[in-house]
């Protein structure tokens, strides 16, 4: 019993100090380095009416903040390929944002870095838009 009640509790140590060892790392722009495939779906605010959209993309990330992308878009059923670039920053949370520079585009987006940077979720959080971004770093 002694013997089961010291492991379980060595288990329950490890599982608490993992979580603040990721923590303590934290994120850095430097964690988004590379080409990151990208599908993105839901509605964009067009001339005062909801419209769908969805696409892909491959995205490259510097790990110094800048992005530029290559976009393929269906805008409530139009395609459309055009570039993209920004900004982005990352916060020791692996919280951060993307913001569009001038004439690139309307899309900016709230993010959140997953499994490492190895995936990164968004949500546009310009006026009237709900859409949503998964990009996957491709190897």
């Amino acid at each position: 019993m002694k013997r089961m009640l010291a492991s379980t509790f060595a288990l329950l140590v490890l599982v608490a100090l993992v979580p603040a060892a990721n923590a303590a790392q934290g994120c850095t722009a430097a964690t988004l380095t590379g080409n990151y495939g990208f599908t993105f779906s839901g509605f964009f605010q067009n001339q005062g009416r909801n419209s769908p959209i969805s696409g892909i993309g491959l995205g490259t990330l510097d790990g110094q903040g800048n992005v530029s992308a290559t976009i393929t878009a269906s805008f409530n059923g139009n395609l459309s390929t055009f570039p993209y670039t920004g900004t982005y920053t990352v916060n020791p949370d692996c919280t951060g944002s993307v913001t569009a520079t001038p004439g690139s585009g309307l899309a900016n987006f709230s993010i959140v870095i997953v499994r490492g940077g190895a995936e990164v979720l968004g949500a546009d959080i310009d006026p009237g838009n709900t859409w949503t971004i998964d990009f996957k770093k491709q190897n």
